[in-house]
């Protein structure tokens, strides 16, 4: 029998979001056990993860300058002459934020409604649309971020020694899972500012073919 689902509902409902998704690519509760079981691991090696993404970042000058602005939390401002370095007050704070990401991620038992509320708030805050206090970065970077991410951990999870290979699969299919579900609760926030600013020009178009 073929399940009806609201699409409508589904840009409404975060919750009800998350089970469809969930539904779909079978994630479940021995996912979420397999991350805490990796927790034990990968909490060691978290603030490594965390200084090679933002060496990474700093590779390159279109990811980097998003660090010069006001990140939401930061009352911080860079003194005028002051060159940003990773390990300048913005970056320590930005540190934490993504140290404590990680950390949730790996030691959430429940994906409660404000887990996901924070998972949401990660697009919201990055994303484009606003009126949300955004900081306006493109998707292309945040995808790419995440990807980067996901892969620093799939490679801790393979050279973990006190893992067998059934363990290690399991680990590396619920990380995969919970970055895709992540991506999309990423990905809302842009899908909508992109509605919105369609509409914007489809009623700017308008007024011009009527004035």
């Amino acid at each position: 029998m073929t399940e009806h689902i609201d699409g409508k509902r589904l840009h409404e409902d975060l919750r009800y979001r998350f089970e469809y998704i969930a539904k779909f690519i079978n994630f479940t509760s021995d996912d979420v056990k397999a991350l805490n079981a990796f927790a034990t691991t990968a909490l060691p090696l978290v603030p490594v993860i965390v200084d090679a993404v933002y060496r990474k970042l700093f590779q390159f000058d279109i990811t980097k300058e998003f660090f010069v602005l006001r990140n939401d939390g930061f009352d911080g401002r860079l003194k005028k002459d002051e060159v940003l370095t990773l390990d300048s007050a913005q970056m320590a704070y930005r540190r934490d934020m993504l140290s404590d990401y990680l950390k949730r991620l790996l030691l959430q038992h429940e994906w409660a409604d404000d887990f996901l509320q924070y998972l949401s708030r990660i697009g919201r805050l990055h994303g484009s649309k606003t009126g949300q206090g955004s900081i306006n970065v493109d998707y292309i970077h945040m995808n790419a971020t995440l990807c980067y991410v996901e892969t620093l951990l799939i490679d801790s999870v393979w050279h973990t020694e006190n893992l067998d290979n059934k363990a290690k699969k399991e680990i590396l299919i619920a990380i995969n899972k919970a970055f895709r579900i992540q991506n999309d609760l990423l990905l809302l926030h842009y899908l909508e500012s992109s509605k919105e600013s369609d509409a914007s020009t489809r009623h700017t178009a308008k007024k011009c073919v009527c004035s």
